[in-house]
């Protein structure tokens, strides 16, 4: 990579924190009537909470919100740069970061999967499918959607190396900084699983449920 190739697309990272900052689960949840939805259920702005605290079709916006933040930080990278696997990844890990720590939130967000979801739509669209069918697995047995999304998140660097680029041979593809990108984001989003991981292994993660919930006063 040149210099004046770092100079010219630096700010696309940024550009894709301050795209994956967009708060969609907050200020819908405050649409749906809720306060803060940081002060309700998990304290997650992510539409899994979303949709405890404020019925599904809020939780069903948010989820798309989120995912559509996420592929369009990666789209703007590759459309200004020509596909760059690099620059496309770096937009993907700003979009991730910025909704677990968004900015007009005091970093208090989500825990990423939506929108890390959705960069992979662009970056490799059946590594994505492929994540999500092992989420509605995992989800459809256990009924814990933290499980099914550490799992399928945990998956996404495997499948991405295998589909990036189907007929080439193993390690030729996908790039490597596509690789160590996935890895990374998808070490954080698992992190940010911590509480959930605490309470799957306490045996008081709460289960999948649609109907709505009384928040907070």
């Amino acid at each position: 990579m040149t210099a004046e190739t770092l100079n010219a697309y630096w700010w696309l990272p940024l550009a894709g924190y301050l795209i994956g900052s967009a708060p969609f689960g907050f200020l819908i949840a405050r649409l749906a009537g809720q306060r803060d939805i940081r002060a309700a259920g998990s304290g997650s702005i992510g539409a899994t909470n979303v949709t405890r605290v404020a019925g599904s079709a809020a939780g069903a916006l948010t989820l798309f919100f989120d995912a559509s933040k996420g592929a369009l930080s990666v789209w703007l990278a590759a459309w200004i740069t020509g596909y760059s696997a690099l620059w496309m990844i770096a937009a993907a890990l700003g979009a991730i970061v910025g909704h677990v720590f968004p900015i007009w939130l005091g970093g208090r967000g989500g825990r990423g999967v939506a929108t890390g979801w959705g960069t992979y739509l662009v970056i490799c669209w059946p590594a994505a499918v492929a994540a999500l069918g092992i989420w509605l697995v995992v989800v459809g047995i256990s009924r814990y959607v933290s499980l099914g999304s550490m799992l399928a998140t945990a998956s996404l660097p495997i499948l991405v190396y295998f589909l990036y680029a189907p007929g080439y041979p193993p390690g030729y593809a996908p790039p490597h900084s596509i690789s160590i990108g996935t890895t990374l984001g998808a070490v954080l989003i698992i992190v940010m699983h911590r509480p959930n991981i605490a309470r799957l292994v306490a045996g008081t993660e709460s289960r999948i449920s649609f109907r709505r919930t009384r928040a907070n006063p």
